[in-house]
């Protein structure tokens, strides 16, 4: 057994804790890395990269299927899901090499190999051959996907989105839980590749949207091109065969049977909490036992413990996570002086066809304020109806009294783009006739967004007339 001493000591070494790590020895303290799984982070090997990778090929099949659209008609369009997820692996792998490059850059005397747990707040035992004595500490350790009860009876046809990207081939069909982030992504990209789909979730709600015309134009397109029941009410679900069978009921009618090769399970992902025995700690915990923290600081309580990424159960995105491993880091090694970092204005892409967005208030948390509500139709937007992608609906919501740009939610094309456009102008605080200011070229679809800012502005000059 040996013992380590050090300024700072960062559990994970994924997205956040790398970021911890680096902050605090940019502050000129020591600081040790310690990671009980394999290098490469959430992001590259399970996440944003391949999930990504699979999406870029079910939009070649898609869009191959649909150019008889502008008269342009292909052969019959052939799906080979072995070179298809060859191609999925191989790309992540190269992602997931330039991560473990950049981890293993690191001095290895900064890194230790294994599982920390607290013995008290200043003390980590890493497996059983380190004893870790820090000054602080900064909790990285990720999430994992949740699996539901009801796929009990049927764990080994369950899969989960870490597994699906080491598949050598498609399967024939799937039951993809979930209408979230990930489960929208992948069961719309499994369809375009030929995998026989159906979309179950339980509130309606369709990814981050709160909006409910947008929700609705999000539901309506979705459900268009992919089997969907929004608000399933899941009876059971058995084995029948070598596959499972889901029983279930829907808004369109009574109880009925449906049969899958497998379940995907997308219902979200749990914090890695369960190795680091809390208890032991001074921190106190919510309802799922994930530590109180300050989002600005990220510091747990007035402890010398901080929490970053996807373990805080915040906002599950890499950006973020970067920007909560800068701030927890640069906290942890200025002890007792935890500043206010920076965060940037709210944004969440979906990366479904069309796209779904959202970018710094959410419709629901704006419901007790005087807001004016600009929206474009993207069913008759000029770029979008050239390129044949005419598909969504965008809200912009602004202050009355202020005229500052609030807000907005979104389903329509290019939304990524849109998005940036917003969340840079939330972030430096502008109303509305000063984003009606900027350029916009012709013919685009930031046109649309013309379209829904110069609405919100009329809203705003009638108020003031009034």
């Amino acid at each position: 057994m040996q013992t380590r001493t050090t300024d700072v000591a960062v559990i994970g070494a994924g997205s956040a804790g790398l970021s911890a790590y680096r902050a605090a020895r940019a502050q000129g303290k020591s600081a040790v890395l310690i990671e009980g799984g394999p290098y490469g982070t959430t992001c590259a090997r399970v996440g944003c990269m391949p999930s990504k990778l699979l999406i870029a090929a079910a939009e070649a099949a898609h869009h191959a299927r649909q150019a008889a659209v502008f008269g342009v008609h292909a052969d019959r369009v052939r799906v080979d899901g072995a070179e298809v997820m060859a191609r999925v692996r191989r790309e992540r792998d190269r992602f997931v090499g330039f991560v473990v490059a950049s981890t293993e850059s690191i001095d290895a005397q900064d890194r230790l190999h294994g599982y920390a747990r607290f013995l008290d707040d200043h003390t980590l035992q890493v497996d059983e051959h380190t004893r870790v004595e820090a000054a602080a500490t900064v909790i990285a350790t990720g999430s994992r996907p949740s699996i539901p009860d009801l796929a009990a009876d049927v764990m080994d046809r369950v899969v989960v989105n870490d597994d699906i990207f080491s598949w050598q081939g498609l399967p024939d069909s799937a039951a993809v839980l979930g209408t979230g982030v990930i489960a929208l992504e992948l069961g719309q990209a499994l369809h375009r590749l030929g995998v026989r789909v159906r979309l179950f979730g339980r509130s309606g709600r369709m990814g981050p949207l709160t909006d409910p015309a947008v929700s609705d134009s999000a539901r309506a397109i979705i459900a268009a091109e992919v089997p969907l029941s929004a608000r399933a009410r899941i009876h059971a679900v058995r084995r029948d065969g070598d596959g499972l069978c889901v029983n279930f009921e829907d808004s369109d009618g009574g109880p009925r049977d449906e049969r899958f090769s497998l379940l995907v399970a997308a219902t979200g992902r749990s914090p890695n909490l369960e190795r680091l025995d809390l208890g032991t700690t001074s921190l106190q915990l919510d309802d799922r036992g994930v530590p109180l923290f300050d989002r600005n600081s990220m510091q747990c309580g007035d402890s010398p413990i901080f929490i970053a990424g996807d373990v805080s159960n915040d906002l599950q995105l890499l950006h973020e996570a970067s920007d909560e491993g800068r701030i927890a880091g640069r906290n942890a090694a200025c002890l007792p002086d935890a500043q206010a970092g920076q965060r940037r204005s709210r944004i969440t892409v979906l990366f479904s066809e069309p796209q779904i967005a959202t970018v710094g208030e959410s419709w629901q948390s704006l419901q007790e304020r005087n807001i004016a509500i600009g929206s474009v139709d993207f069913g008759g937007q000029g770029r979008s109806r050239v390129m044949a992608q005419n598909r969504g609906l965008l809200h912009v919501y602004a202050d009355r009294a202020s005229q500052r740009f609030l807000g907005a939610e979104m389903i329509g094309p290019r939304a990524e783009h849109l998005a940036h456009l917003l969340a840079w102008s939330h972030q430096q605080a502008l109303t509305i006739p000063q984003m009606l200011a900027m350029p916009f070229y012709h013919p685009v679809i930031e046109e649309g967004l013309r379209t829904a800012l110069r609405e919100a502005q009329d809203q705003l000059q009638a108020e003031q007339a009034s």
